[in-house]
C-alpha cells in the first residue's frame, strides 16, 4: 500500500490557499513549482509548502483532505501555525 500526503500550499501573501493529496509529495511540489500542479494553484500562483501530514494510505490522505476542506479558514491557519507559526515554505524539507 502506498503512503498518502495532505498539503496546504500558500500564496506569498499566505492570502489564498490550496489544500491537495499525493502518493509523492516530492514529485507534487515539483509540479507545483513548474505550474503544472493545479489550474487553481496556478491561478493564485500558490507555490508555498505551508504544512503537509503523511497518512499510511492514500486513502486516508483522501480522507482527511476532505475533512480539511470543510473547515473554517480559520481553522486551517491555526492548524498551519501551530506546526509552521511563520508559515515559512517548507518546500526544501521534502525529500524524492
Amino acid at each position: 500500500m502506498r503512503k498518502g500526503y495532505v498539503y496546504i500550499l500558500g500564496n506569498r501573501g499566505r492570502t489564498a490557499f490550496y489544500i491537495g493529496v499525493t502518493s509523492s509529495l516530492a514529485r507534487r511540489m515539483r509540479l507545483h513549482q513548474e505550474g503544472s500542479g493545479s489550474a487553481f494553484a496556478r491561478r493564485y500562483k500558490m507555490k508555498g509548502l505551508l504544512y503537509y501530514e503523511e497518512h499510511p494510505t492514500v486513502a486516508g490522505a483522501i480522507r482527511r483532505e476532505k475533512q480539511l476542506k470543510n473547515w473554517h479558514r480559520e481553522w486551517k491557519i491555526n492548524l498551519v501555525r501551530a506546526a509552521n507559526p511563520e508559515m515559512e515554505d517548507l518546500t526544501g524539507e521534502v525529500r524524492s
